[in-house]
């Protein structure tokens, strides 16, 4: 049972998804990147190998995660010492990066803006968490890369490295 200082509390805060918030940008649809065919396991393996040497030169233990253009999993590497919950959560940036044709962190920066971006958490398969980048070669969507076990921005960071390597 809540109490009465509570309850005021809590419908304050409901409020805040409610209104908008100044500077706030709402969800954009994503630029039309076409889909390519889906990335080969020489190319996941480049952008494996690219993530797990930038992760090792910071002394990161990271699980990485590549898909195809359909969220379904090429290839994946857990580095030592990795944390458990790292292996599911680079999975899901990559493919709800590759899914919705976009980084996650649009998803992530949208819920910090708050008011009606907080639709994002409604939407199916979106992780809100930077660290999961689309795999763009020749202007078409072959895949995305996921990475976790760091904070958001190292995971974006060993992500790049990823797809940099591709490109």
């Amino acid at each position: 049972m809540l109490s009465r200082r509570v309850v005021p509390l809590v419908l304050l805060a409901l409020s805040f998804g409610r209104r908008p918030v100044t500077g706030q940008t709402p969800l954009q649809p994503p630029p039309i990147i076409p889909y390519g065919l889906p990335i080969t396991i020489e190319n996941a393996k480049l952008a494996g190998a690219a993530a797990v040497a930038e992760a090792h030169s910071h002394g990161w233990a990271m699980a990485i995660a590549i898909v195809d253009p359909a969220g379904l999993l090429v290839y994946f590497e857990k580095m030592t010492d990795t944390q458990n919950a790292s292996v599911e959560l680079s999975m899901e940036k990559a493919r709800t990066s590759a899914l919705f044709r976009r980084p996650t962190r649009v998803f992530q920066d949208a819920l910090a803006a708050g008011g009606d971006n907080l639709r994002v958490l409604g939407l199916t398969g979106a992780m809100p968490n930077a660290g999961g980048i689309p795999i763009v070669v020749n202007g078409k969507l072959i895949g995305a890369i996921g990475v976790s076990g760091g904070s958001v921005d190292q995971d974006a960071q060993v992500a790049q490295s990823g797809v940099a390597a591709v490109k």
